[in-house]
């Protein structure tokens, strides 16, 4: 849980810093609120965490500023597990 709210902590600061108009940005701020709130809750929902990663990528995703603190965000929703085998990475089985 540590890993997720460290990761969320500074990809928020980093989102803010960020100083150009990005036309999602109030969809990022709200799912990295959602995901903030989700650390002090309990253990969250793995659906809700993936969720909330996929809203996240399409809002700042082509943003390479903001790519490390996306990638690590990333790295801790996993930490949680995966969601349904394959729903991340298009269908595939494996």
């Amino acid at each position: 849980m540590t890993e997720l709210r460290v990761a969320v902590s500074r990809l928020r600061r980093q989102l803010a810093a960020y100083p150009a108009e990005l036309p999602d940005r109030p969809i990022a701020e709200e799912e990295l609120a959602a995901l903030a709130a989700m650390t002090v809750g309990g253990v969250p929902e793995t659906d809700r965490l993936h969720r909330s990663l996929l809203l996240l990528a399409g809002a700042i995703g082509s943003v390479s500023a903001l790519a490390q603190g996306l990638t690590r965000v990333r790295a801790a929703v996993e930490l949680f597990g995966e969601r349904r085998r394959g729903a991340m990475d298009g269908g595939a089985s494996g």
